[in-house]
């Protein structure tokens, strides 16, 4: 197997982008024989794990990882030594104390945010030590007081420290579904949108839908402050039309949908719209959300995708009628895919010589 894995990495030979998934391809196949034994010989294929991880240090300088491929397939190394440790029956403490060695020396980020990936492999045994041992790391930073020789380089070296360790906490304290540790530690470091989001989701899943609603709204009002939406505040206001009809609010769930769709309209905005609206009115609503997608300045290719995701061939082709061709040519080709072959059948036909429909459609 030692052998398969030298054979796999093939030292020496540098690696381009354009051939790192091929490469990767074959560093799993020897991987997936790895995770075969962990049932019989778990031992050995932690043993085994441990060495590829080992190669895989040694390969770095030699892949081109843009794509990063190289460093997923090594976290999931990662993942299989844990399970493979996991079903020896090691120590927890030792293997959360090996996995914190290789985290503190990772100079290829094959462990960045590791705990994101491990957190849903250790068993329940292994995510407490491993939170234990974090939690000491963080209270250990959290602690240190500034002294009055401590140069601002070394402060922010601290900081950054302190925050890493409280957002490895938070994660695992997420996974272990610990509530009250994740808030308390939320409040220490300083609340976030992206925390409004977890402690909602972590009250959906214990059955609070009226409290998950209060940290919706809190997280949404914190995230009005920022210059830009985060990723969270996104999923945030999905959340909350759902949470209202949960808590049989149906008319206020529709009007916020609703008011959500209007500002950005587009295929997923229209299916969560549509999710509540009653069968009996959605025909009207269909048209009322298709009409306000094409109402004013809207993001051409979203709208286009829209009336192509419901079968609204002829308002497509109504729609790059009116449109002019450096409009359509500035969508890019992947936009015009989509609907190219749709508009030679539904766009009404324009005079000879402006052709330039055509050349963007084929």
């Amino acid at each position: 197997m030692e052998a398969e894995i030298e054979h796999a990495l093939d030292p020496g030979r540098f690696v381009s982008d354009q051939g790192c998934f091929r490469f990767v391809d074959g560093l799993e196949q020897v991987a997936a024989a790895i995770g075969r034994l962990v049932t019989d010989d778990p031992e050995r294929a932690a043993t085994l794990y441990e060495t590829f991880l080992a190669g895989c240090y040694e390969k770095a300088e030699e892949v081109d990882d843009s794509s990063g491929s190289f460093g997923m397939f090594a976290q999931s190394l990662i993942s299989g030594w844990i399970t493979a440790r996991q079903a020896a029956e090691a120590c927890p403490q030792q293997t959360t104390a090996h996995l914190l060695a290789w985290m503190d020396n990772d100079q290829y980020g094959f462990c960045h945010r590791l705990e994101r990936e491990i957190a849903t492999v250790l068993d329940e045994a292994g995510l407490a030590a491993f939170i234990d041992q974090i939690r000491s790391r963080f209270e250990a930073a959290d602690r240190t007081t500034t002294s009055s020789v401590e140069s601002d380089q070394a402060a922010r070296r601290r900081r950054a420290e302190t925050l890493r360790w409280a957002e490895t906490l938070r994660c695992l304290c997420a996974a272990q579904g610990d509530l009250n540790a994740y808030v308390e530690l939320a409040g220490r470091t300083g609340l976030t949108t992206d925390d409004c989001l977890t402690v909602a989701n972590l009250l959906v899943t214990r059955g609070d839908p009226a409290q998950a609603l209060s940290w919706v709204e809190r997280g949404l009002e914190l995230d009005a402050h920022r210059p830009y939406p985060s990723f969270a505040a996104h999923s945030l206001t999905e959340l909350k039309p759902r949470l209202l009809a949960d808590l049989g609010h149906g008319e206020q769930a529709l009007e916020t949908a609703w008011a959500d769709y209007r500002r950005h309209p587009d295929r997923y905005s229209y299916d969560h719209l549509m999710t509540f609206v009653p069968q009996a009115e959605r025909p009207a609503w269909h048209d009322r959300a298709i009409s306000a997608a094409l109402d004013g300045n809207r993001y051409l290719p979203a709208v286009m995708e829209l009336l192509l995701h419901t079968d609204e061939t002829g308002r497509l082709g109504h729609l790059a009628a009116r449109t002019s061709d450096s409009s359509l040519e500035g969508i890019g080709h992947h936009a015009a895919e989509k609907p190219a072959p749709r508009w030679n059948q539904a766009t009404p036909a324009r005079p000879p010589g402006s052709g330039g429909l055509r050349a963007c459609a084929s």
